[in-house]
């Protein structure tokens, strides 16, 4: 068996698809990593309200990090939970409605959205979907806990919105109108070197699977960056290591390979 670990994994694209499905071989390595004695985390872009699938987390974590590394959680310990200062955020929500964006205010308890903005957008059914209780409306209130925010630009020019607002967060293009903001400094890079400081743990002795445009500084800071078949062209140049497809057993083949299972 391998020295200890900590491993961080992705959600989407990573530890399940599109439509929710996690590789038996996931449930399996993820089982035994632990009984191996190695430390087991979600990393998401997604805040903390938004991973609340049963399923998902019965997989069984030691910690979340969420919000692109501005929310950790240990137990019952939150040891992080960066919030965005209400005069800013509430600029930024001006700046980009003025520009005809549909914005998502995501927080670790709620996400923030107007469900008509999002009225037959296939992401907007599937964040109705997974967020379940956990909605807000943005119209109407002023009381807002947000972490990061998404939008969709729907095809509008934003002027120079996009650039003004990269003076404060790092703006991240996912393509097809979309993008997510994070307060400037954060990343999922970031979610590892804090948790390694909390636990006290080596950053060399890491491992981070994804395969996106926001794993991409997860896969170079970790001591080893595994990739997904699927991932995107510029993740897998960030990685070390690029396994199979999710679907594929990516997770298990990459776990046996590095020896961690």
């Amino acid at each position: 068996m391998a020295d200890s670990k900590v491993i961080f994994f992705d959600i989407d694209g990573t530890l399940w698809n599109m439509y929710r499905s996690i590789p038996d071989s996931t449930r399996a390595a993820i089982k035994v990593l632990r009984q191996n004695g190695h430390k087991v985390f979600i990393n998401s872009g997604r805040t903390r309200s938004f991973i609340q699938n049963k399923n998902l987390l019965s997989l069984g974590f030691d910690g979340i990090v969420a919000g692109c590394g501005t929310y950790i959680e240990m137990g019952e310990d939150i040891p992080k939970n960066l919030t965005i200062e209400s005069g800013l955020l509430n600029d930024t929500i001006d700046a980009l409605r003025s520009r005809g964006a549909a914005i998502i205010l995501e927080g670790s308890e709620y996400l923030y959205f107007d469900l008509e903005e999002f009225a037959g957008d296939p992401y907007g059914d599937l964040v109705i979907a997974d967020v379940g209780n956990r909605r807000k409306n943005i119209t109407g209130n002023s009381d807002f806990s947000v972490n990061k925010l998404s939008i969709n630009t729907r095809g509008n020019d934003m002027g120079t919105v996009i650039e003004d607002l990269s003076k404060d967060y790092e703006m991240l293009f996912h393509g097809h109108d979309v993008y997510e903001i994070v307060p400037k400094g954060y990343s999922k890079a970031v979610g590892i070197e804090e948790v390694c400081e909390i636990i006290g743990a080596d950053i060399k002795d890491t491992f981070a699977f994804g395969d996106g445009r926001n794993d991409i500084e997860m896969l170079e800071k970790a001591g080893v960056g595994i990739c997904m078949g699927s991932g995107t062209k510029e993740a897998k140049e960030a990685a070390d290591y690029v396994t199979s497809e999710q679907y594929k057993d990516g997770i298990y083949h990459a776990l046996r390979h590095f020896d961690l299972i």
